[in-house]
């Protein structure tokens, strides 16, 4: 009887851990992005002044692209971030990519030539810009 007790327990006990190591199993989404698109990173510690140990908050913060082109940010922070077209203060509407969470990226092909000055929203030190060429 003992051991039929202690054999139970130890299957149901197996079980268990069978059960909760399958809960602590995620899913990763692998992103990609096409080789003709420039990836921009937002790095890790970018919400705090300075960029934490980054000399820039975007990088590069200063790209140049062909007309046409799709240029991508990549938020690699932990924090909430923005992709907005225009000075801080001043967005001009070109573009937006509202609150980027962490991970995750946005998109956007310019149609013009020129020069684009972008910025986060919600951190003041955060700059870049895109030079745009035909």
């Amino acid at each position: 009887m003992n051991k039929k007790i202690a054999i139970i327990s130890i299957i149901v006990i197996i079980a268990i851990i069978g059960a909760v190591s399958q809960m602590n199993v995620e899913e990763t989404e692998i992103e990609t992005v096409e080789e003709s698109e420039a990836l921009i990173t937002i790095p890790v510690k970018a919400a705090r002044p300075a960029c934490g140990p980054h000399p820039e908050c975007y990088i590069p913060s200063y790209y140049v692209t062909k007309l046409s082109e799709p240029v991508t940010w990549k938020n690699e922070d932990s924090a909430f971030h923005s992709v907005t077209s225009g000075k801080y203060g001043s967005p001009d509407g070109l573009f937006d990519s509202e609150h980027l969470d962490p991970h995750e990226i946005f998109s956007y092909k310019f149609e013009e030539p020129g020069m684009y000055p972008y910025y986060c929203t919600l951190h003041p030190w955060m700059a870049g810009q895109i030079k745009v060429e035909r």
